[in-house]
């Protein structure tokens, strides 16, 4: 079954550019046809779609994509097809990438630091009216660089304090609370139209209460500057499951941005705006990549820190991961015992390398394949062809996800026990059919 016809009974519209992509139920399908010799993204639009339209569904207002997330334009496609059909850019490329694959886009130009050239480019050559700034610097550059325009929407960045985010935002942008209803006075001197607040709790936040700590501060701004916002961006933050986290259900996150906006000082048409990335596209991806190698408790991979597991490496990111052997004849039969393993990249550079530890058969080997899961998010975005390396496949699979927020699997990714043993030994064999999920 295609997954267009998989998802026709949810009304969700797949993009037209994964029609000419090549589809395959389960990456064990792919592995057992053939042998990739590149790392491979295994997309699943369904997922994208299924977000967008909860999003669109249950947050009471505009939804902006932040396109950093993953820039595919299968991923651009298919959320402005499902009603995501704003988004969240941060340089010309990005724009561009919008223009071409959701042309009648709205935009939103939320890097607080831009050139000159960018402003004016985004302005008269792309219809960009919505800008972010965080300093008294930035504003002026955008009312020179647009011509002393009068119909810009200036979204002024605030720095707030929040808990609960595993990766920390704070720091590079964010007007401080001291300067802040300076800078929110002049942005509303400065346009005829909309000037708004924005602000970021930080990435994969796993307090729902963060949010409308966030929006009780931005409130205290507005107050303080005597000005009314037209503008409430909650920004983004909302996050995905993996192992060792499991967030609250997304309803929670919704319920608290409500009470937080039912609690600011804003008039009656004063509009709420987010910008989810990793929670619309989390999901969407995972990364079939080759065991070239196996030393003892390393496994070499042709794909890593360079490459899709950027965040693997760098951040020590919890991926789950899964083991894919082709059922050639006399192929062994994958061993039922799991024990850690710390992955390299192919490159040269001894920092690519994935602590992990990813709980694997013991028995992998060279030629043996590893799905990392949850990689939709900030994956193939990161990848560089630092080495000569970088270049990655994509298909499509119909298979669902490792965990989902949405229904379409478990909502946790269960983690190996290691206080009493360093191996698990698994009960279930898979040789041959769709591994269970636990």
């Amino acid at each position: 079954m295609s997954i267009n016809a998989a998802n026709a009974g949810l009304g969700l519209t797949i993009c037209r550019g994964l029609r000419e992509l090549h589809t395959y139920h389960s990456p064990l399908d792919l592995v057992r046809e053939r042998s990739p010799e590149r790392p491979v993204a295994l997309v699943r639009p369904g997922a994208v779609a299924l977000a967008a339209r909860w999003f669109r569904d249950n947050f009471k207002g505009d939804v902006h994509y932040a396109v950093k997330a993953n820039p595919s334009p299968w991923v651009i496609e298919t959320l402005s097809d499902n009603g995501v059909v704003s988004f969240d850019v941060a340089s010309i490329p990005e724009i561009e990438l919008v223009r071409a694959h959701a042309p009648g886009a709205r935009l939103a130009y939320m890097h607080p630091v831009k050139s000159r050239r960018a402003i004016a480019e985004a302005y008269f050559e792309h219809g960009v009216r919505t800008f972010a700034l965080d300093s008294h610097e930035e504003l002026a550059k955008i009312i020179d660089a647009t011509g002393q325009a009068k119909d810009l929407n200036l979204i002024v960045r605030l720095g707030v304090e929040a808990q609960g985010a595993q990766y920390s935002l704070a720091g590079k942008f964010g007007v401080p609370a001291n300067e802040a209803p300076a800078l929110l006075l002049a942005a509303r001197r400065a346009t005829h139209d909309l000037m708004g607040v924005s602000f970021h709790v930080g990435s994969q936040c796993m307090r729902p209460s963060a949010f409308q700590g966030a929006m009780s501060q931005a409130s205290r701004a507005l107050v303080r500057a005597g000005v009314f916002a037209d503008v409430v961006d909650v920004g983004g933050g909302f996050p995905s499951i993996y192992p060792g986290m499991v967030p609250p259900a997304l309803d929670e996150y919704m319920a608290a941005i409500d009470r937080g906006f039912a609690e600011m000082m804003v008039h009656e048409t004063t509009e709420l705006w987010c910008e989810p990335g990793r929670a619309l596209v989390a999901e969407s991806t995972s990364l079939l990549t080759r065991v070239e190698l196996k030393k003892g408790d390393a496994l070499y991979l042709n794909d890593g820190a360079y490459g899709a597991l950027f965040d693997a490496a760098h951040a020590k990111w919890p991926f789950p991961a899964r083991m894919h052997r082709a059922d050639d004849e006399g192929a062994r039969e994958p061993s039922g015992v799991l024990r850690p393993f710390k992955l390299y990249g192919p490159t040269c550079d001894a920092i690519d390398v994935m602590p992990g530890p990813f709980w694997l058969p013991e028995d992998i080997d060279e030629g043996d394949f590893v799905e990392l899961g949850m990689i939709g998010a900030y994956g193939v975005a990161m990848a560089t062809r630092f080495n000569g390396f970088g270049d990655i496949e994509t298909v499509e699979v119909t298979e669902p996800p490792m965990a989902s927020m949405y229904g379409l699997a478990p909502r946790s990714i269960p983690t190996p026990k290691t206080d009493t043993a360093d191996v698990v030994r698994l009960v279930a064999k898979t040789r041959g059919k769709k591994r269970r999920r636990k």
